[in-house]
């Protein structure tokens, strides 16, 4: 297993349940941290569907296409009792929403930086009829080089690790997908992980895609189907619910 999907998959969890400890490798500067573990992250995971409207709504929006997510976790915030680790990753949301936790980051030197997301993710019966698969989903900035071929600058390599799992089929479809947005160019997007680079061939099935996301403050969705084969076995699709990131790309 290669050391990006060994950081892909340093944690287990049961996602809408507790969130996975934070992972070893060096975070993206002016990125949101994973939920620290053992904390319901349902409020965090409430904010998927304003990101999925901002993503596919329209650029020209004056107040920014963030404002529905910044009112939606300024909502959360104000209404719900929330643990303090919950009201912490939302305040850091928000700040890195409007802009006030700072610019553009300078890279570190040695690599990759890593900025996972925020919550692992649960996937019904992806091993087998009763066993279930936890997922994890990380961006790396560029320039770097991995995950292969390495995504250059001013693009976002996503990578996608279920664990348990065996080899992922070369057609996904339905595909696990990663839709973006970056926040400062209003750029936005919706790309397909393959398996194409081969990072676990053997498994657990890993799936990602290097994105031409630009510089700027990057807010993504992953999730969708997964298909996998086991010789000698038929293929077996499973489904993830989304996970959340909030990263830079300098």
């Amino acid at each position: 297993m290669t050391a990006l999907a060994l950081a892909a998959s340093a944690s287990l969890a049961m996602p809408t349940a507790v969130a996975a400890p934070a992972p070893a490798p060096a975070a993206v500067p002016n990125s949101v941290p994973m939920v620290p573990e053992g904390v319901p992250v349902d409020a965090i995971a409430a904010l998927t569907p304003a990101i999925v409207g901002a993503i596919a709504g329209p650029a020209d929006i004056a107040e920014g296409p963030q404002a529905g997510i910044l009112a939606q976790a300024r909502t959360l915030l104000a209404t719900l009792n929330l643990p303090p680790q919950i009201k912490a990753t939302l305040e850091r949301i928000i700040t890195f929403l409007d802009g006030s936790g700072g610019g553009g980051p300078d890279l570190p030197e040695d690599g990759p930086a890593i900025a996972q997301f925020l919550y692992p993710t649960i996937g019904k019966g992806c091993i087998g009829d009763s066993s279930d698969s936890v997922g994890t989903a990380l961006a790396v900035p560029g320039p770097a080089q991995l995950p292969p071929p390495g995504p250059a600058a001013g693009q976002t390599g996503f990578v996608f690790t279920a664990l348990g799992t065996k080899s992922p089929t070369p057609v996904q479809n339905p595909p696990m997908t990663v839709q973006w947005l970056n926040l400062d160019t209003r750029q936005s997007g919706v790309v397909p992980l393959t398996d194409e680079a081969k990072i676990n061939p053997d498994g657990p099935a890993t799936l990602s895609a290097i994105v031409d996301t630009g510089r700027g403050r990057i807010v993504a969705v992953v999730g969708g189907s997964l298909t996998t084969q086991a010789p000698d076995a038929a293929p077996r699709t499973c489904s993830f619910l989304p996970t959340l990131g909030f990263f830079t790309v300098a």
